[in-house]
């Protein structure tokens, strides 16, 4: 008897027997629709038997074959149901994937549903009623149908969206560039793979299913999106969401009352919130803590600010909506939508400016839907809708996600800024173009800062750091400041330079270890540096009650004790942007993020800004769309070719699906089994090569940028300095950063109290 190590062996090449029974297909004639493959076929008997609607659109699902590309689709006699069914549209949803497993699946998918539940619970409305869910498609497309998740198929398959066996490479020798899949469903899975139905709250659903034939990014399922289906389906407002994202039950509904309320909003988003786990236990990791804290401080005081303006910089399209007609192009073909899929024609033969500009198109939209011509859209935000999602856990991933984002912001905001003339075309009142000079004016500056974080960090530290060299402050004694100094000081250069070898030739997850060893040693000085700078306020502190002849009068004696630059300096800096956090954190009443991610963030500062940055200027070059040699025609799904009837009627065409009922049931059935299963992840393809003529643009860029830091810093540290609080070339330059930096974080408090006050004042 064979052990079960020999059985293996000799199953090695053909798995296990199959359990259930091998698939038979039949060949049928179909008559074509059109000129297009259409195929409606019948639910597995077990689904039908479990819904409580059975009318045509619950009980039929429909196939169609796209031989077209996106902008082609509304003119190729393609149709939708909703079309047939003479439906009006007022939420367009889309859900854009790449490989993500079943588990984001419905995490995004579920969501929605609840979301459309809610409408159809919404009372006395002059919108929306039980019957609402006629007036919402959700629209899911696939990036690339041999990279998707065969679970999510499985879950698709579970909901009647999907069904194995009906897709065809090519129609009459015409390759297939989408299989289109639409369904009304009334079933929803939840996160631990349970079917909920109409007991459960769940309402039917229209969805369709675009599974493209090949990958070709995100903006490519966005344009399927909106040129494609758009046309056709007519919406009022389209909704936004990456796979992996889960909106709150009622955050659709909010976002949608935004539009609904105020006819001049073209753009809206909410708040998007770090997924914490069960008891916020990823806060017990400091890369998330770091990031809540971010997320929250973006969400309180940057995104209402800008609210308040009119223009919000990036609308994330991981939770966001926009107006369907304000986004259109004019009858030439320019507008918002030309300006955010240009950078789909890109495809690496553009220049690297622009490659790296519509890594952020969301940016290139928001800015576009502004300034678009003869119109007077804003964009909003809505702090009353929220969605949730994962950040990265890991070093790497974190890393690799920023790189983008950084590089993307960086360029998009020139691209804004370069381009703020085109803003006058728009029909914007007076007052609304000053306002927009203004938030100008702040994007200019910061993106300053931002060019000179690397030096204006290193700046700080320096001085800071060296203040403790002096033998009246120095906290250790015996001129062990001096020689902390000079340790910590090379310490911070040896690091930089490691960070941009390792930046320069070698991946995140390559080297992962060197660079949290990096970020761990920064952690370090950022330790150090906030020792030192809590010794200097007390020291300051400390030397002012000595010196000053206290009045009695508190107004008179804080007046004394701000005489003093260096005390002055620090302790407005200081109040200035981690009082001000916590000042708005408590207007908002969300104060949480302050006691638990605060710390974290601030000890990972210096990595953000050195690391993060470094990383990303290095890899500028790094703008891979990943679709190079992906240009083959598939065959395994079938071919088949159309012959046109002796009638002189519609041509048919031969084409296998599977025989009977009793096929399509026992496909259902193991959709079902296969969720069942536990699942096993795959370890992650490998990278794409880059192009190598991107690099010289690289080089030239990054030597530019260390140039003009370097400079910075030679030109402020070069000076004679001893403390803090001794008047000095570096001293003034100091100020210059501190109180720079005060007044970016006041203007940024005064623009979120601003939108908290015109809350007030609006029905929003």
């Amino acid at each position: 008897m064979e052990s079960a190590e020999e059985e293996a062996y000799h199953k090695r090449h053909y798995g296990p027997a199959p359990v259930h029974t091998a698939r038979r297909y039949a060949k049928k004639n179909i008559r074509l629709t059109d000129g297009n493959l259409v195929i409606e076929r019948p639910l597995p008997d077990r689904l039908l038997s479990a819904i409580p609607r059975k009318a045509h659109e619950f009980s039929t699902m429909r196939y169609t074959a796209v031989t077209c590309e996106p902008d082609d689709f509304p003119h190729k006699n393609y149709t939708l149901r909703q079309q047939h069914y003479g439906r009006s549209t007022e939420l367009f949803i889309v859900m854009t994937m790449y490989n993500e497993d079943e588990v984001l699946f419905v995490r995004t998918m579920h969501s929605v549903m609840k979301n459309i539940s809610h409408l159809c619970s919404l009372q006395n409305h002059h919108i929306w009623g039980p019957d609402s869910w006629k007036k919402v498609v959700v629209t899911i497309v696939a990036d690339g149908r041999k990279v998707i998740n065969k679970r999510v198929l499985s879950v698709l398959a579970a909901m009647g969206v999907y069904q194995e066996g009906v897709a065809k490479n090519m129609v009459d020798d015409k390759p297939v560039k989408a299989h289109l899949y639409e369904f009304t469903s009334q079933i929803s899975i939840d996160q631990d793979m349970k079917l909920k139905g109409a007991d459960k709250g769940i309402v039917p659903v229209q969805i369709l299913f675009c599974l493209k034939e090949k990958n070709a990014k995100k903006i490519n399922s966005h344009r399927w999106f909106f040129n494609a289906f758009g046309p056709l389906i007519k919406p009022n407002v389209c909704v936004l969401l990456d796979v992996g994202t889960r909106p709150s039950y009622i955050s659709i509904y909010q976002l949608w009352k935004v539009f609904d309320r105020h006819a001049h909003i073209g753009g809206a988003c909410g708040e998007i919130r770090a997924m914490l786990g069960p008891a916020n236990k990823f806060l017990l990791n400091p890369l998330v803590a770091a990031q809540n804290f971010e997320y929250k401080m973006s969400n309180i005081l940057d995104k209402p600010m800008e609210s308040v303006f009119g223009y919000i910089s990036v609308l994330p399209g991981a939770f966001s909506a926009y107006r369907y007609c304000a986004v259109q192009n004019d009858i030439n073909g320019h507008g918002p939508l030309e300006k955010y899929f240009k950078g789909e024609a890109l495809h690496g033969n553009g220049g690297l400016f622009e490659a790296n500009m519509y890594l952020a198109e969301d940016r290139i939209l928001c800015f576009e839907l502004v300034a678009k011509k003869g119109e007077r859209w804003l964009l909003h935000y809505c702090n009353t809708a929220y969605a949730i999602t994962d950040v990265p856990d890991q070093l790497p991933e974190f890393i690799s996600q920023r790189r983008r984002w950084l590089n993307g912001s960086f360029f998009a905001g020139v691209y804004s800024l370069w381009n703020f003339r085109s803003v006058w075309k728009s029909r914007h009142s007076f007052t609304r173009m000053v306002l927009l000079a203004i938030e100008t004016v702040y994007s200019v500056i910061s993106l300053l800062f931002s060019w000179f974080a690397l030096g204006n960090f290193y700046v700080t530290f320096y001085f800071i750091t060296k203040s403790l060299t002096d033998e009246s402050i120095d906290p250790f004694g015996n001129g062990w400041g001096g020689r902390i100094f000079d340790v910590v000081r090379y310490i911070y250069l040896f690091v930089v330079v490691v960070v941009f070898i390792c930046s320069l030739g070698n991946r995140p997850q390559g080297s992962k270890w060197l660079f949290t060893a990096c970020l761990v040693a920064f952690s370090i000085i950022m330790c150090y540096m906030l020792f030192a700078s809590s010794w200097l306020v007390y020291q300051g502190v400390k030397a002012a009650n000595e010196s000053i002849h206290w009045t009695g009068d508190a107004g008179a004696d804080i007046r004394l004790a701000l005489d003093n630059p260096g005390l002055r300096n620090m302790l407005v800096s200081v109040m200035a942007t981690y009082g001000l956090y916590l000042v708005s954190s408590l207007l908002y009443g969300q104060p949480g993020h302050m006691i638990t991610s605060f710390l974290p963030y601030l000890i990972l500062l210096p990595g953000y800004v050195n690391i993060l940055n470094i990383y990303a200027f290095c890899n500028t070059h790094d703008v891979s769309w990943g679709t190079k040699g992906d240009s083959g025609i598939s065959r395994d799904l079938g071919v088949v070719k159309k012959s046109k009837p002796e009638d002189g009627g519609e041509a048919t065409v031969e084409i296998l699906l599977p025989a009977d009922q009793v096929d399509i049931n026992s496909q259902y059935d193991d959709a079902l089994e296969e969720l069942e299963k536990k699942n096993v992840e795959l370890p992650a393809p490998p990278p794409r090569q880059q192009e190598d003529y991107y690099r010289s643009f690289r080089t030239h860029l990054v030597l530019l940028w260390i140039a003009c830091n370097v400079i910075l810093v030679a030109l402020v540290t070069s000076s004679q300095y001893n403390t803090l609080y001794v008047e000095s070339a570096g001293t003034t330059y100091m100020a210059v950063i501190l109180w720079t930096n005060a007044g970016l974080a006041a203007f940024r408090f005064l623009g979120s109290v601003m939108y908290l006050i015109l809350r007030l004042f609006s029905a929003s």
